[in-house]
């Protein structure tokens, strides 16, 4: 007897050894991009890119519990370049590595204009990859964004901010950066490469193979409402488009700053902000002061938002509604957030905060809503993060005693 119990001991042994070594081949073998967050903790990834993406989906405890909703944010800000745009850098570096359009180690350039996450992106992959990075910014943008770019080892070029329509807006300059390199170059090896994200599909389609599907097992396809604001749109439209593919009856909302007019686009179809009225517009773009979100032109990624799915009779917006946050509440819900529930997070994702709170109140109780933490409050430092600067603009940097401040929309 005891003998058979030892054969069966080392029978047992030997198939969950089996197990155990099947398991960490499989893991091993998967593609990084498709490794679950458990799997990859438990896996070696190859290099900082292997980080990217599977992070976190956290329960906003304050925003919960006052509204008898689950609001959830992605904690996108825990990317190793510090924000959602590390999927898009990666996935459109690896899209034109594909095509053809760049080759590592050969002196070839991308090239960006960006408010500042998606050029940091860029910079840190470009480097990982064998690149060289030359990122065109707004010089109205937070100085700490032109710092960690030079950080990434990125050539920065700060110019003033102008109409998309200018030839020196900072996207025209990129684009014309790009084209000028590498054009003494007889072989043709070292490229210029213009990512062009407001307008590039591929953008949205990086949010559709990722953000949207880790959503989707993250609540095991249990969501009423996703919220997120619109800069370059890939990001709303990728994630968008997946949830609504799988999840019937799915309402996606647009938070929208002051100053931009996607909100009253979606809600009404004009184009128009309230502080485009003559003389009362304070600097140009989108007048606010919250940075990487916010429009008053139809970008490709986002246009595609405003046409029905294919295959729905109903010819509707696939968005289901879209709130404006003024700076006020941005900044109200920031200095919330960190005083109730620890989060350090930045002026976009607090629009989002005040939008799934407005949105979770119009559902009422039992209703999960999830949105974006792009990015920190460490890259707002010297603006949004400033108290001094913000009470000169006259707004109160003390957290709000209760939510009922927010006023219904």
């Amino acid at each position: 007897m005891p003998l058979d119990n030892s054969a069966h001991i080392c029978t047992a042994a030997a198939v969950l050894t089996a197990a155990v070594c099947f398991q960490g081949w499989r893991i091993l073998n998967k593609p990084e991009s498709k490794l679950t967050a458990t799997e990859r903790s438990t896996a070696i990834v190859h290099g900082v890119t292997g980080l990217i993406g599977n992070t976190p989906l956290i329960r906003i405890n304050s925003l919960s519990d006052a509204t008898g909703c689950e609001i959830l944010g992605k904690a996108e800000f825990l990317n190793p370049g510090g924000s959602s745009k590390d999927r898009i850098a990666l996935y459109l570096i690896e899209q034109a590595e594909k095509s053809g359009q760049l080759v590592p180690h050969t002196g070839s350039c991308i090239f960006e204009g960006t408010s500042g996450s998606t050029g940091i992106s860029l910079a840190m992959v470009a480097r990982a990859k064998g690149y060289l990075c030359h990122i065109v910014m707004p010089s109205d943008q937070a100085i700490e964004k032109s710092q960690l770019l030079e950080r990434h080892g990125a050539t920065v070029e700060r110019v003033a901010p102008c109409s998309i329509v200018d030839k020196n807006n900072f996207v025209n300059v990129a684009r014309r950066r790009a084209a000028e390199y590498g054009a003494d170059d007889k072989s043709g090896t070292r490229r210029g490469y213009f990512v062009n994200q407001f307008e590039n599909p591929l953008n949205s389609d990086a949010h559709y193979r990722s953000t949207g599907p880790e959503i989707f097992q993250q609540t095991n396809g249990h969501i009423h409402a996703f919220v997120h604001g619109s800069g370059t749109g890939g990001t709303i439209a990728g994630v968008t488009h997946y949830l609504k593919q799988q999840v019937p009856g799915i309402m996606s909302f647009l938070a929208d700053p002051q100053g931009s007019g996607l909100a009253n686009k979606v809600n009404h179809g004009v184009m128009f902000a309230a502080t485009e009225r003559e003389g009362t517009r304070r600097r140009q773009q989108v007048d606010t002061l919250v940075e990487g979100v916010g429009l008053n032109r139809l970008t490709r990624n986002f246009a595609n938002l405003l046409k029905p799915m294919q295959g729905d009779s109903k010819d509707k917006c696939m968005l289901d509604g879209a709130m404006s946050v003024s700076d006020r509440d941005a900044v109200r819900m920031s200095r919330w957030l960190m005083a109730n529930d620890g989060l350090f997070i930045g002026s976009s994702g607090a629009i989002n905060c005040v939008t799934a709170l407005h949105v979770a109140r119009r559902l009422g109780p039992g209703h999960t809503i999830v949105t974006i933490l792009a990015d920190s409050g460490q890259r707002h430092l010297t603006k949004f993060w400033n108290d001094q600067a913000m009470v000169s603009l006259g707004h109160d940097v003390n957290a709000p005693a209760t939510l009922d401040i927010f006023e219904q929309q």
